[in-house]
């Protein structure tokens, strides 16, 4: 039997664990599934004759080498920075390694041993990043094969609640990790390149400066990712003089999200002192200013200049940002922690709630002076609150890459993106089966300044 050891079992590993388990008599698997928890893994299982949940620490060296001595691929579904510490491992013992976290200079670091060793460490192939890359590349390769010149690229992609569960005036609830969506943004300017001219977005403009996009009829607005320039060379689109990678949200997220950040709310540089005994409206008094006489309501709505009437008001007083009774019930907490408790009251995802996968890339190319353009879109729900949308597009291309790495279909060895025909091709394939397709169709050329007008 072929060994997988999982590292990981939070939210977005459901479908991952499922995929493996109903193939694991047809491809001789044995999966077993290490957590700090084994409650959630145990509740995917759910007694399977081919698995196995046990209570790992990454942080406990000897465990960790001694699981992974015994497995022939490693998925970590860790947090990022924890995975340098698996692939380590996975060196020292010669096996494969599998994530859908971005390449650290660490992990970029063993390429050469990996190499060496015939060892295939595939990283970036969840959702974004991941299916992303080969839904772009896939688009890009049929381009290139007619010698076009490539005008512009842009990809967007967002993790919404699907129409159905759409009860909250923000239009929002977590589909996956709330930190991550706390701290969207933060850690250095938005970079992109839009008619050969750069463009840069501080953190604290950033939700004020969206575009707007049409999905199969629905409107979207995004806010544009922290560096789109890297992917420039990633793709082989040096030259092009439109990039830009962005994340989605329903239409007027954005502007009611900035609040938070010109409060400073999301901030997570400090902690807070008593803030475990601390009430919301304690919590949002904090970044106001004192007055002996005006209720914390009016200093915010003066501050931001929020009319009463304003759906911004509306959407604040919705979160109960200003109960006095609720506690944060942390110690210790910094700004951006406190906001993420209260944000969780309201928007996790209930039993039967259904989250929803937004995603389009736009291309723009010219062949013998003509200038085209091509509209690639994804739109995919998911099942329920275990079997979400986010866990089905994060978990399947990681399991069909590492069923592919062990069959021996992905032969290229070191550290790498699924970038490559040899990757991305079957992956997609097999995700079709499972209703991960995109649309593709063409559309007028549209690009950012078809009149030449200086920008």
């Amino acid at each position: 039997m072929k060994n997988i050891l999982i590292i990981g079992a939070g939210k977005s590993s459901s479908s991952l664990i499922k995929f493996l388990l109903d193939k694991s008599d047809e491809e001789n698997l044995k999966i077993i599934i290490g957590d700090l928890s084994t409650k959630n893994a145990a509740k995917i299982i759910n007694n399977h004759k081919n698995a196995k949940a046990i209570i790992f620490d990454v942080f406990d060296e000897q465990q960790r080498e001694k699981e992974i001595e015994k497995s022939d691929l490693v998925i970590s579904m860790l947090p990022a920075r924890f995975h340098i510490e698996v692939a380590k491992s996975c060196v020292k013992f010669k096996k494969h390694l599998v994530t859908a976290s971005y390449i650290s200079d660490e992990i970029k670091a063993l390429d050469k041993a990996a190499k060496e060793s015939g060892l295939i460490f595939m990283n970036e192939i969840g959702l974004d990043p991941g299916l992303d890359h080969m839904s772009a590349m896939k688009v890009l390769d049929k381009i290139r094969e007619k010698n076009a010149k490539m005008l512009l690229f842009e990809s967007f992609c967002g993790g919404l609640v699907a129409p159905e569960s759409d009860t909250n005036l923000w239009n929002y609830k977590f589909t996956w990790n709330p930190r991550n969506v706390v701290l969207a943004g933060q850690g250095g300017a938005a970079m992109f390149i839009q008619e050969s001219t750069y463009k840069y977005i501080p953190y604290h403009k950033l939700f004020r400066r969206t575009e707007f996009l049409k999905i199969n009829n629905q409107k979207f607005e995004a806010y544009a990712n922290r560096d789109s320039l890297k992917y420039r060379s990633v793709y082989g689109l040096d030259d092009i003089p439109t990039m830009y990678r962005g994340t989605i949200r329903k239409v007027g997220f954005s502007r009611a999200w900035n609040i938070f950040v010109q409060l400073g709310m999301t901030d997570d540089s400090y902690t807070i002192e008593n803030s475990e005994n601390m009430s919301y409206r304690d919590f949002v008094n904090l970044f106001l200013a004192y007055s002996p006489s005006d209720s914390v309501e009016l200093k915010l709505r003066s501050y931001l200049k929020i009319d009463q009437d304003d759906m911004m008001w509306e959407k604040l007083i919705e979160l109960d940002l200003f109960n006095p009774k609720k506690k944060i019930g942390i110690s210790n907490t910094t700004p951006a922690q406190a906001l993420q408790k209260i944000l969780e009251d309201s928007w996790t995802l209930q039993e039967h709630d259904k989250d929803m996968i937004v995603m389009q890339h736009l291309f723009g190319f010219e062949i013998g002076g003509k200038k085209h353009q091509i509209e690639s879109s994804l739109i995919v729900e998911g099942e329920n609150q275990t079997y979400t949308a986010m866990a089905k597009t994060v978990g399947l291309p990681m399991a069909i890459a590492a069923i592919n790495i062990l069959k021996g279909k992905i032969k290229t060895p070191g550290v790498q993106i699924p970038i490559s025909k040899e990757v991305y091709e079957p992956i997609l394939k097999e995700l079709e089966n499972y209703g991960i397709k995109f649309t593709e169709k063409e559309v007028p050329y549209l690009g950012y300044n078809p009149n030449n007008v200086i920008g």
